[in-house]
């Protein structure tokens, strides 16, 4: 009797069980479905949207290979029929050579970066872990000079940098890169969420401020400084405007200047050498943010999260 009962309970499990299985699957099945349609809805439109802001660099790219003549007619014709890679021969070799002022324009880049990545570190670590008297006052007004529009501090710069002689070099560039707000403030935020406790052991091992700021807080906010070394890279790269008021001399212009050689016999825009100036001046920004891009994205995710 009991045998009978057991074999007939499992003849009843069975069944059971396997409906519920299939209506498991049947939901899961549903879930992934929904998933799929939710990715598809924000995938096209990101995807048409990604497309839209690429279309100005497919642009500049397709015009650098083209006769100024065809650069701007209708139809535009994307794939030029015999490409002119003569105009990258001319804006790298010829009488407007870009080489000068691209050199220029990597030297001052890197100055900027590292003399911003040492000052931003060290200020953000001050205002963050060292209790010193007024250190909240002197941070607001640090933050408060930001809200002074740089163009009203071109003319006092200026007059000060021809002063000191320094006018017409490549140090009027570079001196006022060194120092930032936003550097310090970032770097500042990036400290005051480590733990306090990693100094106080420290201190007890005996290590002094500047050991504990190399040794132990410095290596782990390399997210964070990869982030701000290609901020910085990239508003050094793409200045036009200080240059323009600092610069004079053809041999000191850095790259957004020496892309205003490029002009016809009438004084207009020679598009296909400018744009193929462009193509070769955007390179050395894909290079930096290729190398950077996993620290920079992580670095703008955890400064999101806190």
């Amino acid at each position: 009797m009991t045998e009978s009962t057991a074999v007939t309970g499992g003849l009843a499990t069975g069944p059971s069980r396997s409906g519920a299985g299939t209506g498991i699957a049947e939901r899961q099945a549903r879930r992934r479905r929904r998933d799929r349609i939710r990715r598809w809805s924000w995938g096209v439109p990101l995807w048409i949207l990604a497309l839209v802001f690429l279309l100005p660099f497919a642009w500049m790219i397709s015009t650098s290979l083209k006769p100024d003549l065809e650069a701007f007619r209708i139809p535009m014709q994307w794939i030029p029929d015999e490409p002119r890679w003569e105009n990258y021969t001319e804006v790298l070799f010829g009488e407007n050579s870009i080489l000068v002022a691209f050199w220029n324009s990597v030297f001052v880049a890197l100055l900027r970066v590292l003399g911003e990545l040492t000052t931003a570190t060290l200020a953000g670590y001050a205002f963050a872990k060292l209790r010193f008297p007024g250190r909240g006052k002197v941070f607001i007004a640090y933050l408060a000079t930001s809200l002074i529009p740089a163009q009203l501090l071109l003319v006092p710069r200026f007059v000060y940098f021809q002063e000191l002689g320094l006018y017409d070099t490549l140090w009027a560039l570079i001196l006022p890169g060194m120092f930032t707000v936003l550097g310090t403030f970032l770097m500042r935020q990036y400290f005051v969420s480590q733990p306090d406790e990693f100094a106080e052991a420290a201190r007890l091992d005996g290590a002094g401020e500047f050991q504990i700021f190399s040794r132990i807080y410095l290596p782990n906010a390399t997210s964070m400084i990869s982030a701000l070394a290609i901020l910085t890279f990239v508003w050094s790269w793409n200045d036009y405007e200080t240059p323009l008021v600092f610069l004079s001399s053809p041999e000191t212009f850095t790259l957004p200047m020496g892309l205003t050689n490029f002009t016809d016999e009438n004084g207009a825009m020679a598009a296909g050498l400018s744009m193929a100036a462009a193509v070769i001046s955007i390179i050395p920004i894909l290079l930096v943010f290729l190398v950077f891009q996993r620290r920079f994205v992580r670095a703008m995710t955890e400064s999101a999260l806190k």
